[in-house]
């Protein structure tokens, strides 16, 4: 007999939750506590519920496999580009024998500077890092000698500095040619929405918005641009609301630092009686499937996740197997897709 399929329910009746609270706590909901959210998603690997069917709970690995140990402040959901990257990730180490376990690092393990309490260095062969941006955090963790792959990193880390292997996405090049064809659609005022200072690819997205601009003498305004630290975009649900009302004006093009800032750019102009694109267009970066839902359908840039996952997991294992070589940075190229969010090509 075939087995059932894992449901959401399933989930809630083993913890004893409401099926509504696992429902939220996997799609990353900022009204659930970290504390319920990680037991919901540990029970959901425990019990190999769809995106997560592929990842072992922490401390699961056998005496004969190696054991990768992922460290992450917040688990990539099905509608984030990291589920994909660690499906991917997950079967090429899996080829070689090692098995994927997860460790949340909590708020507080990054302000005292301590391991995660079930974390064992001397159990690990390697570590992937993922929404890991605290420089002094992202020390602590290659200080202690196991090779290790950062995706994505904090802002302001210096690469040499870092003392382990990073990979990107391709962030500026895209930004910047997304922006330049705007200028061709006559598009002439813009502005940045995004915390620039959050991780690596928000800064380098930062940074090629502004070559852009740039190269075509137009000057950056500060005016048209929101740049607040994003912990507030994330825990005031009318904080996009806020700040478009505190612009005196508005440009004609928003680029924004991923998919879900540009989503709730455009609901909020859209509240406001502000026509997408005709009056301000709105880009995003991520194509995450919310940039194929809604109206209209919004521009961004396609990121490779499978592949990014499959070349982290080959740059970790090479680096298990030769630990003395050369750190690496690798960009994965990236595709600008032009939807109905901005004025139609010529």
């Amino acid at each position: 007999m075939k087995k059932a399929k894992v449901t959401i329910q399933d989930i809630a009746d083993a913890l004893g939750i409401s099926r509504n609270t696992a429902s939220k706590a996997l799609n990353g909901a900022e009204s659930i506590p970290p504390e319920t959210r990680e037991k919901v998603i540990n029970k959901a690997v425990e019990l190999k519920y769809k995106q997560f069917s592929y990842l072992e709970a922490a401390g699961s690995a056998s005496e004969n496999q190696g054991n990768i140990a992922l460290l992450t402040s917040n688990l990539p959901n099905s509608s984030h580009f990291g589920s994909q990257l660690l499906s991917g990730l997950e079967k090429r180490i899996s080829t070689e024998g090692y098995t994927l376990s997860i460790y949340f690092v909590r708020e507080n393990d990054i302000n005292s500077m301590t391991l995660p309490g079930n974390f064992e260095p001397a159990n690990v062969d390697g570590i992937i890092c993922i929404e890991m941006f605290s420089k002094e955090y992202s020390g602590l963790v290659t200080e202690l000698g196991i090779p290790t792959i950062f995706i994505d990193c904090a802002s302001d880390i210096i690469y040499p500095e870092l003392k382990a292997d990073l990979m990107l996405m391709e962030n500026e090049h895209s930004v910047s040619s997304m922006t330049r064809k705007l200028m061709d659609q006559g598009v002439q005022s813009f502005g940045f929405v995004g915390d620039y200072n959050h991780c690596r690819s928000f800064n380098e997205r930062w940074i090629g918005f502004n070559r852009a601009l740039s190269a075509a003498g137009i000057p950056l305004n500060p005016e048209l641009c929101i740049v607040g630290q994003d912990r507030d975009y994330m825990l005031e649900a009318d904080w996009m609301d806020q700040q478009l009302d505190a612009l005196d004006e508005w440009p004609s093009a928003f680029i924004c630092a991923n998919d879900f800032i540009a989503i709730r750019v455009m609901k909020s102009l859209k509240n406001r009686g502000i026509k997408v694109p005709e009056q301000v267009a709105v880009c995003g970066f991520d194509d995450a499937s919310e940039s194929r839902i809604i109206e209209p359908h919004l521009t961004t840039v396609h990121i490779y996740s499978g592949h990014m996952g499959i070349v982290s997991a080959e740059m970790l294992l090479s680096r298990i197997k030769d630990p003395a070589k050369p750190y690496q940075v690798t960009h994965v190229a990236t595709d600008v897709v032009f939807r109905d969010s901005t004025p139609a090509l010529s």
